[in-house]
């Protein structure tokens, strides 16, 4: 379910909210004095002395340092004046980091390495200025990001840093000033080097997958992940947290049972729809399961739900499933220039018919067996819709809502170590079945004495 950790922030014309610091100016603050100075006659800030530099090399980033090693963002303050927007966070080291603007939607990226983020709780946002929400997180390993949606275009000036001093860590100031339209999207797009650096990470991703010496391929999704958050539950779960939880103790009952299994993500990070189908390839799975949790504004609506591909037709609630789910990569900033929506051309294959069969008979199976151990959403529980995670023509996949974070009940057994096992062990023993040999026709039918009555 993509209800996604947004991290908001009110906009108040001439002023601005902290985020783990106090708003109000301080005389020894530089930062202060540049926000409560901003005025519509101000020119655009110039460069720093200090400037934070930006990525030299192409190429994947460095190996993920540990958390207790990663630089600290300590706050995040944002300043509305009338002529910009202003961005301001508070780190323990200084990072290399670069901004950059995506269309459609209109979103400014500001990419870093690995951070630990520290921000707290900010408040939900106005709706008045020119940033809508942010999200952050990690987007992968060595990588961190801030995805900040835009209500209205606007050009992003080179940031600042201000050392440390007056209390404050070290400080980024990024300004963003308003233009057309046409300009934001003239632009906006990937910077080069950055581009490729996505490109030879995925292809490094992509490296040939080991042989299983003849075992049953298992991929387990764990849905959303890193700065997507997925939804958040009535009791302060988080999905991403959740279907992590569930997916570990899959993969370690399928792999006492005999299975090669492979996860799209064992830890917290992002991990794009694409590559999520690609990693299935990979490894040539023979079955993906993927792991999320649900949500309704009926708070009512509860119950374990499965999910397999379409042909483009479904109702109203699949479609709209559909359209959250599939919108993943663009809450991560993740490069939509290219074909990332194989849905429609891979539908067209003949192939695609036998493997949605498949995945269908998984399926049903699974209700029957998940139905025994937890509730199942009484309408229609095996439902059918273009979601992106399942498109592979060759892998039979399905994608398992575990039940409502929207329902009280359902996100408070969700939590519990009794049901996570339940539902792990159910799924396990769906898997045995989905692969236990066939029976023979003729033997099958053939009398056998021992039945006679």
């Amino acid at each position: 379910m993509l209800k996604f950790k947004i991290i908001a922030v009110v906009l108040a014309a001439g002023a601005f909210c902290g985020l783990g610091v106090a708003a109000a100016p301080n005389a020894d603050d530089p930062i202060a004095r540049l926000l409560s100075g901003g005025t519509a006659s101000e020119k655009r800030p110039t460069a720093p002395a200090k400037p934070i530099p930006a990525f030299q090399n192409a190429g994947p980033s460095p190996g993920a340092m540990p958390v207790g090693q990663a630089p600290v963002v300590m706050s995040a303050r944002i300043g509305e004046h009338e002529d910009r927007t202003r961005l301001v966070l508070e780190l323990s080291d200084p990072v290399n980091l670069r901004t950059f603007t995506l269309a459609n939607p209109d979103r400014v990226i500001v990419d870093m390495p690995q951070v630990s983020w520290r921000l707290g709780a900010p408040p939900q946002p106005s709706a008045n200025g020119a940033i809508k929400s942010y999200r952050y997180g990690l987007f992968r390993e060595g990588d961190s990001r801030m995805v900040i949606d835009l209500n209205k275009p606007v050009s992003v000036a080179n940031a600042l840093v201000l050392p440390p001093s007056g209390g404050f860590g070290y400080r980024v100031v990024i300004d963003m000033f308003p233009v057309l339209q046409a300009k934001f999207e003239s632009d906006a797009g990937w910077p080069a080097d950055l581009k490729q650096r996505e490109s030879d990470a995925e292809k490094a991703a992509m490296a040939m997958a080991p042989p299983t010496g003849g075992k049953k391929i298992v991929v387990i999704d764990a849905g959303h992940g890193g700065l997507d958050s997925g939804t958040s539950g009535v009791n302060g779960s988080l999905e991403k947290d959740l279907v992590l939880a569930e997916a570990l103790r899959l993969s370690q009952m399928l792999k006492t049972r005999g299975y090669s299994v492979h996860m799209t993500r064992d830890k917290d990070s992002f991990i794009p729809l694409p590559k999520r189908v690609a990693i299935a390839r990979k490894y040539k799975a023979d079955l993906l399961i993927s792991l999320h949790a649900d949500s309704n504004p009926d708070s009512s609506v509860s119950g374990l739900s499965i999910y397999t591909l379409n042909d483009g037709r479904s109702d109203r609630e699949a479609s709209a499933l559909a359209r959250r789910e599939n919108q993943s990569d663009v809450i991560a900033g993740v490069d939509l220039s290219g074909d990332n929506n194989p849905v429609a051309p891979i539908l067209i294959n003949l192939a695609q018919r036998d493997t949605i069969n498949r995945s269908s008979r998984f399926a049903e199976s699974a209700l029957s067996r998940l139905g025994t151990v937890t509730d199942i959403l009484p309408r229609q529980p095996h439902r059918s819709a273009s979601l992106a995670v399942l498109v592979a023509p060759d892998v039979p996949a399905v994608l398992i809502e575990l039940g409502y974070l929207s329902n009280r009940a359902d996100a408070a057994q969700m939590n519990t170590d009794r049901w996570r096992a339940n539902v792990a062990q159910a799924i396990a023993e769906t898997v045995d079945r989905h692969f236990a040999p066939e029976p023979d026709t003729q033997t099958a039918t053939a009398p056998k004495p021992k039945f006679q009555r």
